[in-house]
């Protein structure tokens, strides 16, 4: 299946993004690093770095998110040690995770 030229994302998605570039970016100039510094500490390329002070987004969450934690943008407001504590005790409330699960109740007829 070919990539989409383009996909429609919702408005929330789109102000969270913006959002989040303009955090980045600003904290970034505040700590006096160009865009080269910073996309050499994330380990990403230059170009990647201004898509993501854009919004662009088709960047990897993962660069995002490193990009963020360097400049030192707080993405939760908990504390650390209090996410690592909720997530090793299975007491973080996940969002993203269905309520339940439906376990199959036939069993997978594979004898060919």
């Amino acid at each position: 299946m070919a990539k989409p030229e383009t996909r429609p994302y919702s408005s929330y998605s789109r102000d969270a993004l913006a959002l989040l570039a303009q955090l980045i970016r600003r904290a970034r100039i505040d700590r006096q690093l160009t865009t080269q510094e910073l996309a050499d500490r994330v380990g990403i390329s230059r170009g990647l770095v201004q898509r993501i002070e854009r919004g662009d987004p088709g960047c990897a969450i993962g660069a995002v998110f490193e990009a963020a934690a360097i400049v030192g943008v707080r993405l939760f407001d908990a504390d650390q040690r209090i996410l690592i504590a909720q997530l090793s005790a299975n007491n973080a409330v996940l969002t993203l995770m269905p309520k339940s699960v439906r376990h199959s109740t036939g069993k997978v007829k594979d004898d060919f």
